[in-house]
């Protein structure tokens, strides 16, 4: 049994990576560029660019994507390959600066976002809450801190939908067969 809405096109992922503990600056600085890109669209919509996504952004890597120019911003509007929105395109620059700056302050986007958890997975209780939540007070959290760092498009909702990806929460149902599974890892 799965989570209710992994059925269909989206089971692949749900089944082997969402909420899988990602401790990567690489993997989650997609993940941040790829919930940023789902706001307003459906992430199967999403997934199914990741790929060009992570073709037109140097497979996430933060120097080379700091570098892009307005010229590149310009030419990646054209590009159906990804979501054609200029403020997502510019915030995924932005925040690739962003993390360069993280970087040189002496800290990795890993202990960033694993700080909000005190770097263990959470577990909600679904004894109290059988829906899932839009955002949490550590969501909230991040997003103020994200935004004080200088990222964008890192809204209380995106972050969360970060955490739920990159596994700082196991949001799978109990009676889903990878809700086990997920608490086992780290």
């Amino acid at each position: 049994m799965r989570c209710s809405w992994a059925e269909g096109a989206e089971a692949w992922y749900h089944d082997e990576e969402w909420g899988v503990p990602q401790h990567s600056d690489a993997a989650l600085f997609e993940l941040l560029t790829l919930e940023g890109a789902q706001s307003g669209l459906s992430w199967l919509t999403v997934l199914r660019k990741r790929e060009g996504y992570r073709r037109v952004f140097a497979n996430f890597d933060p120097e080379l994507v700091a570098m892009f120019t307005d010229r590149d911003v310009e030419a990646l509007i054209l590009d159906a390959g990804i979501v054609r929105h200029r403020a997502k395109i510019q915030s995924t620059i932005n925040n690739a600066r962003a993390l360069l700056a993280l970087y040189a302050a002496g800290r990795t986007f890993d202990a960033t976002l694993w700080s909000f958890v005190d770097g263990e997975p959470l577990r909600r209780d679904w004894a109290h809450d059988d829906h899932l939540p839009a955002s949490t007070p550590e969501s909230t959290l991040m997003s103020k801190d994200l935004k004080r760092l200088g990222f964008g498009f890192v809204g209380p909702t995106t972050c969360y939908s970060l955490m739920q990806a990159a596994g700082l929460v196991n949001d799978h149902h109990p009676t889903c067969f990878r809700f086990a599974e997920v608490a086992k890892l780290r």
